[in-house]
């Protein structure tokens, strides 16, 4: 689980401090991976005991029977009518019951704590002991169930709750992603499951109404409408293993609360065009979810325990810094627009195209270069493969290099 997050810049694949140099223009080293835009107070939205206190409650028996499944043919652009087959209430009616509660437990160790680090009387060593609560939604009516990662991580003993059954099912856990932050479950029943149908989250326009259903703060089944209020988003959330770096989620101000950790988001034709999976604590009406379009390229190898590719991550191996005034004579340079290069390591891109340390570079591609964020952007957005022509000044003289685009991913792999 995360604590609240602080704001960084990124300098291509390479975390750098943006203050002002000596006048020998030293640099701070920054560490070669690429980072997301880090947004404040984000935190995950499954219920962890540990974290949230005493909010988790004794789950309740005996759930709501189910209703009908049903589910709108095609995929179209959501559009909200207030009545009919694409009412909110209808939309709720047809798709809860494929919607499911997830808890998981720990085993108590020797010493009565449980590996959470959360004590609890009562428990002897080789218990289980509730951890957490979260959400997900059945996909498959086989009982192929889908959910965040974070919402099953460490759990020895995974329970679901399906409407219309008073005791949980055991679930196996088939396939995890910590780096798409997905898992996929499978429970056994005696008959088919209601399921939702995966919808096309390209479609799915901003501005489009939307819904998710959940257990938010162990609320069982709690529904909740907004818009979605942009695409394409990244963030970076920290937690025990490290820092998932997530990209191209839906931002909705849809209220998400913890708890709604891997529930559906769903547009007006009852199609599941996100999983919910963040939400910023020290905003109002900001939550995130990961796109229907990365869960459908993923699914099937989740189901079968594949590993799945990391997407590659555009890099160039160079770690730059903003120029100051007093730098400008020992640059020998006029203006403070550009960036510096402050570390370029050997065997990366830059360095095989010649760039050195205190070389300036004032120009992407034709395009005139104010700051380093600007040499970020266009990095990020470029394709591996993609040749980009650079102006350096150096000694204060220009010159014009060529350095391809390569994956940090790959780069990394290698190394290892």
């Amino acid at each position: 689980m995360n604590e609240d997050m602080k704001n960084m810049n990124n300098a291509d694949d390479i975390k750098v401090e943006n203050k002002k140099g000596s006048s020998k223009a030293r640099s701070m080293f920054a560490a070669f991976m690429a980072g997301a835009v880090v947004v404040g107070g984000l935190m995950f939205t499954s219920d962890k005991m540990n974290l949230f206190g005493d909010v988790a409650q004794p789950v309740q028996s005996s759930v709501a029977a189910a209703a009908a499944n049903s589910s709108a043919a095609g995929v179209q652009t959501a559009s909200l009518t207030p009545t009919g087959t694409n009412s909110i209430s209808s939309i709720v009616k047809a798709s809860s019951p494929a919607i499911v509660k997830i808890e998981t437990k720990v085993k108590q160790t020797n010493n009565g704590q449980n590996r959470r680090n959360t004590f609890q009387q009562g428990t002897e060593s080789g218990d289980t002991i509730e951890n957490g609560i979260g959400s997900g939604f059945v996909f498959d009516a086989n009982g192929y169930i889908l959910t965040n990662q974070h919402v099953i991580d460490g759990a020895d003993e995974i329970d679901v709750y399906v409407q219309g059954y008073d005791t949980p099912f055991t679930a196996e856990l088939l396939g995890s992603s910590y780096d798409l932050d997905l898992a996929v479950l499978k429970i056994q029943g005696d008959k088919p499951f209601p399921d939702l149908n995966i919808g096309n989250s390209d479609d799915t326009q901003v501005g489009d109404w939307l819904v998710a259903i959940g257990n938010p703060y162990d609320f069982d089944y709690s529904v909740t409408t907004g818009v979605l209020s942009a695409k394409e988003r990244t963030i970076s959330i920290d937690d025990e293993q490290g820092t998932r770096n997530y990209k191209h989620l839906l931002q909705t101000d849809t209220a998400i609360n913890p708890g709604n950790s891997g529930g559906p988001l769903l547009n007006l034709n009852g199609e599941v065009i996100g999983i919910n999976t963040a939400v910023n604590s020290e905003a109002q009406g900001m939550g995130f979810a990961i796109p229907a379009s990365t869960i459908s390229s993923v699914v099937e190898k989740l189901k079968n325990n594949e590993t799945i590719p990391k997407e590659p991550a555009p890099y160039i191996g160079v770690a730059l810094q903003n120029i100051s005034d007093d730098m400008l004579s020992d640059l020998k340079i006029n203006s403070s627009k550009g960036a510096v290069v402050t570390e370029v390591l050997q065997g990366t891109p830059a360095f095989e195209a010649g760039i050195r340390q205190y070389d300036v570079i004032v120009d992407v591609n034709g395009t005139a270069i104010s700051s380093m964020d600007d040499i970020t952007k266009v990095v990020k957005a470029a394709a591996v493969g993609d040749k980009l022509k650079i102006t350096i000044s150096r000694d204060g003289q220009t010159k014009d290099v060529t350095v391809e685009v390569r994956d940090r991913n790959a780069a990394t792999s290698n190394q290892n």
